[in-house]
């Protein structure tokens, strides 16, 4: 069967980006926020590039301690740090950071930020409302970044609230979802039509690049329609109602969408699909924050399993309520973007 990761990650697996002893390795340094520090530790495994050191603790009063314990004097510099919950402190770590490298000379800044906080509040929904994610960009540019690298952006347009000195590359997990499913016996030589379904009408364009996706593979072992469900919020993380558009009576569904948070929302579209007939129901999303009573919800639910990338770290007590969550690493795909930024090599094939 198809591998379809493997092309363009053949350099991160049969070679390291330089060898760790070359005058080019020396050059750049990985740096690891507190936020996420096993996805920044399988990162440095697949480039072959030690994390460097920094010192990073909090005064009695809850006050970030940033210190960079080696040169990064006239050297390019990756901090990889989600600002994830508690999103606050994970934000403050990473201005800070930067701002003690842009002091000590750093010769380039990049921003890792594979999952990017504040990011559903894009536009003004109500009136005297700060735009935050435009708010957060505006910090990190003025504290001197020079590229930024995130994963699966809430809305493609954030990109566009950086400055255009900044570079903002958008990476796409989608295609370790496409794998999973050609690897997973749930999925394997299936006869079921399959529905992949957006929960809102803001991630049609998403269910889209998924269902392209699949049917690019050369193996043609999925018969695929695309349907969406509608929904009116009272507030956030309050659906009142959800009306289905489509057919998915006798389908397999596959909810596709950016983030889960409570699980509210996730857990009523399924039983939605569920209510019109649907045989079995999957998620696939980019980051699992699963806040308050998640894990409950989603154990309780018709879901017979939800997989999400490890942009944001694994909840300890996770497995104390529910076995249907199961966890696909980034750190491939976030590798081989250092690689190509370090080669200034073109970015273009991690977005097919």
């Amino acid at each position: 069967m198809e591998n379809i990761v493997k092309p363009f990650m053949r350099s991160i697996n049969n070679e390291p980006v330089y060898p760790p002893d070359s005058e080019k390795s020396k050059e750049f340094l990985l740096f690891s926020g507190t936020a996420n520090p096993n996805l920044s530790e399988a990162i440095s495994k697949h480039l072959s590039k030690p994390l460097s050191k920094i010192s990073s603790e909090k005064f009695a009063d809850g006050e970030c301690n940033i210190q960079i314990l080696e040169s990064v004097r006239g050297k390019n510099v990756y901090i990889i740090q989600p600002t994830c919950s508690p999103v606050n402190d994970n934000l403050m770590e990473l201005v800070l950071t930067i701002s003690a490298m842009k002091r000590t000379a750093a010769k380039k800044i990049v921003a890792v930020i594979p999952y990017f906080g504040y990011a559903r509040a894009d536009r003004k929904m109500l009136a005297r409302v700060p735009i935050s994610a435009a708010d957060v960009a505006k910090i990190l540019e003025t504290f001197g970044i020079h590229h930024v690298v995130c994963v699966d952006l809430h809305c493609g347009q954030i990109q566009g609230f950086f400055g255009p000195t900044i570079s903002v590359d958008n990476l796409e997990s989608q295609v370790f979802m496409v794998e999973y499913m050609l690897k997973s016996e749930e999925f394997k030589n299936k006869t079921n039509k399959i529905c992949l379904v957006s929960p809102d009408a803001g991630g049609v364009y998403r269910v889209d690049t998924f269902e392209k996706k699949l049917k690019n593979i050369k193996e043609k072992i999925f018969d695929v329609s695309i349907t969406m469900i509608t929904k009116q919020r009272t507030k956030a993380n309050e659906v009142e109602k959800m009306t289905l558009v489509g057919d998915v009576n006798g389908y397999d569904c596959i909810i596709i969408d950016d983030m889960i948070d409570t699980g509210g929302t996730l857990c009523k579209a399924a039983q939605t699909l569920k209510d019109h007939g649907a045989n079995k129901i999957y998620a696939f999303a980019s980051h699992g924050l699963f806040n308050g009573d998640a894990f409950k919800k989603i154990e309780n639910s018709v879901l017979e399993k939800v997989i999400v990338t490890d942009t944001v770290p694994k909840k300890k007590d996770m497995e104390k309520y529910t076995k249907k969550i199961e966890y696909i690493s980034v750190a491939t795909l976030i590798a081989e973007a250092i690689r190509r930024i370090e080669r200034n090599e073109c970015m273009s094939e991690l977005f097919i």
